[in-house]
């Protein structure tokens, strides 16, 4: 965590406006692009509104001073009617796969490497259909 040091108050007439140096800026961006970082808790814990936070990532990126996580991919399953068999890709091996099944008798079968955010977003998107 940074020393809340780090960072100038200005006085004046906007009622103590805070100047970030772009050293601190770079540092608050870094940790927020962390494996499992959440923009909001990054932005909390260090006093910054969390659209600010966004706003220098943003230009971060943008000038090529900081990078992205990586983007999420999706995932391949199959929905298979009730009566037919499930076809999936070969796999490292059989064990850890799960079967779901909606309400509206649709499957989804996936392995036990899939993504939990990629799944939820598939299952939330076959739900509204």
């Amino acid at each position: 965590m940074l020393d809340v040091g780090e960072k100038t108050a200005v006085s004046g007439n906007d009622g103590g406006r805070r100047l970030w140096s772009a050293d601190l800026k770079r540092r608050i961006v870094a940790e927020s692009f962390e494996p499992g970082a959440s923009v909001a808790v990054v932005a909390r814990r260090h006093g910054v509104n969390a659209n600010l936070l966004f706003t220098w990532r943003r230009r971060f990126v943008a000038a090529g001073s900081a990078r992205p996580r990586e983007t999420m991919s999706i995932v391949p399953v199959a929905i298979a009617a009730e009566d037919s068999p499930a076809i999936l890709p070969p796999s490292s091996g059989s064990n850890g796969r799960m079967e779901i099944v909606l309400s509206s008798g649709e499957r989804v079968i996936v392995g036990a490497d899939v993504e939990a955010a990629a799944l939820a977003r598939v299952i939330k998107a076959l739900a509204r259909r």
